[in-house]
């Protein structure tokens, strides 16, 4: 299966649709000047375990590598997804303080 995923400013996110335009998952950030915070990421249940959120992770960050953005990863997917790929790490804002 595969997945297009593109840039919906006008509703502050990013929307993964399969081959048949069904909306899969998004994520949703907000932009302040050419810092990035992504803040939510959601797959719908029917394409779980379809590597969607993934997908949709490596597509925001490598959006914001392109446009010279900062990301504030505040999305728990996305901050977890961020530690298993450091190739980010350069664009990435990271706090000292743990969030529990």
């Amino acid at each position: 299966m595969q997945f297009t995923v593109t840039d919906v400013p006008e509703r502050e996110r990013f929307e993964a649709r399969d081959e048949t335009g069904a909306l899969a998952g998004i994520v949703t950030y907000q932009l302040t000047g050419a810092i990035i915070a992504y803040t939510h990421t959601e797959v719908d249940p029917a394409f779980e375990g379809k590597g969607v959120g993934s997908i949709l992770a490596r597509a925001v960050m490598d959006d914001a590598r392109a446009k010279g953005r900062t990301v504030v990863p505040i999305c728990p997917f996305l901050a977890g997804w961020l530690e298993k790929h450091p190739g980010y790490e350069d664009i990435v804002v990271r706090t000292t303080r743990r969030m529990k």
